[in-house]
């Protein structure tokens, strides 16, 4: 059977919104690892306190770019500078549409002349491949696609680990017998571990310091009982599936901006290309904003924090949107604590008989790929909110937000609208259930006092959830 084209599927369909609000997938999954190896609330407060080993070997793609024009193709896909871009760095890659709105937000890696590696969701891996086998680049790729989605999930290219915490930097320094590599954020460096040698990236996750190592699959083992003996000695606890989700409002990186390919001329090429059996096609919305025009759901690169990523030193798809952009007033990413008392009483609607309030899963109430909720300021619109979890190291639910410049001040009172519209979508993970507003006031973000302190550095950079 010939697989469709997500164009065809466009047109067959009478509303992009409802053919995702009502798609019967939930929340990103996090595959090859528990949702507890001890309690999800002592592995949040461990990234903290001590020191977490995070497992991020099976839920993200990994697209190879191999080949003389490598560069070439990446570069004219981003809008950040390439420039002293070289051999063992790693940058940000949110390559936006051609009407300047992000479609997906993975790392890049240089790993070798000609080859660099592209590590995240999906849809920015499927830019990138759209215009390799489009364009006329000299260019190779090898996909190796997430455990949840390969025919052999037993097996990947590589393993994915960070160590992070305020102890990272000991249990780092134990396994390797020596000095951590002195190299700054986002660089990176070869080391071994057991024998092992593989790449380590500086990095930083909830503000605290660490390390992310990779290497070969066939070595990943080794390398994780050495640095579980390793962290022993300085109380670093593993982290499941549950936890890792929600450490993204700590940080304050959004973590699934939907991919903005649905509509536009310029990008009818690229909805022929992709087919239904694709992210893109598959992906899920949900949550209390409801728009019938599926471009306000589309974000910027402002929107999202990264408009000082933005270089116009370059020649790159989206440019002439952009510089359109540039200048004008943009919203404002923020955290949103959550009233404690409303939310007692949305937790407390689960012991009615009726009249329930949408469940909130704790740590992470999200239960679409792409979570949109309602923000109000005295019940008129005043932005969106992108993620809500409970941190345990604040005791407190947290939104993720992007406001109205004037709403986005710290201090702000607001309401965040929980639950969908007429009691739900037909998603499996919708219940029928109640609206209500939960009231909420603008905080900063990051909203965690630690990782405001690191910011000015950039450690603030999760990828924690949706990478």
């Amino acid at each position: 059977m010939t697989t469709r084209s997500l164009e065809s599927l466009l047109r067959d369909s009478k509303s992009v919104t409802a053919l995702l609000y009502n798609q019967q997938v939930g929340a990103n999954v996090y595959p090859g690892v528990p949702p507890e190896y001890t309690n999800w609330r002592d592995e949040q407060e461990a990234w903290q306190k001590t020191a977490v080993l995070y497992n991020q070997s099976y839920h993200m793609d990994d697209l190879l770019v191999e080949g003389p024009d490598a560069v070439k193709l990446l570069s004219y896909l981003a809008y950040n500078s390439f420039k002293g871009f070289e051999v063992g760095k790693a940058k940000q890659f949110a390559p936006v549409s051609h009407d300047g709105y992000i479609i997906g937000d993975v790392i890049l890696f240089y790993l070798g002349e000609n080859k660099l590696e592209l590590v995240g969701r999906r849809p920015a891996l499927n830019w990138v491949r759209f215009h390799a086998e489009t364009g006329k680049y000299n260019v190779r790729l090898d996909l190796d696609e997430r455990t949840a989605t390969r025919k052999d999930p037993s097996r990947r290219r590589s393993f994915r680990f960070q160590i992070q915490g305020p102890n990272a930097m000991k249990v780092i320094e134990k396994v390797l017998g020596g000095p951590a590599p002195d190299v700054k954020f986002f660089n990176m460096a070869r080391v071994k571990i057991a024998g092992k040698e593989i790449w380590a990236l500086r990095h930083g996750m909830a503000g605290q310091p660490g390390l992310e190592v990779f290497g070969p699959w066939d070595d990943g083992e080794t390398v994780r009982q050495a640095l579980i003996e390793a962290g022993k000695e300085f109380g670093m606890k593993l982290v499941g599936g549950r936890a890792y989700s929600s450490n993204t409002v700590e940080s304050g990186w959004i973590p699934s901006p939907l991919p903005a390919v649905y509509t536009g001329e310029k990008m009818k090429p690229y909805r022929e290309w992709l087919t239904t059996d694709m992210y893109e096609a598959r992906a899920s919305i949900g949550g209390s904003f409801y728009s019938d025009n599926i471009e306000d759901y589309y974000l910027s690169p402002w929107d999202i924090g990264y408009g000082a990523f933005v270089k116009f030193d370059h020649d790159f798809a989206g440019r002439e949107a952009l510089e359109k952009m540039a200048g004008k007033n943009h919203r404002k990413k923020v955290t949103i604590a959550l009233d404690d008392d409303d939310v007692r009483r949305v937790v407390g609607s689960m012991f009615q008989e009726s009249n329930r309030f949408k469940y909130m899963d704790f740590p992470s109430a999200v239960y679409a790929m792409h979570p949109y909720d309602r923000v109000l300021v005295n019940g008129k619109p005043a932005g969106i909110s992108t993620w809500v979890a409970y941190t345990a190291n604040v005791g407190k639910f947290l939104t993720l937000a992007i406001l109205d410049p004037e709403h986005a001040t710290p201090g702000t009172k607001v309401s965040l609208v929980w639950g969908e519209a007429n009691g739900g979508s037909a998603k499996p993970t919708v219940e029928r259930h109640v609206q209500t507003e939960i009231k909420g006031v603008v905080a900063p973000v990051p909203y965690v006092k630690e990782v405001r302190e690191h910011y000015a550095e950039g450690s603030w950079r999760a990828h924690a959830a949706a990478r």
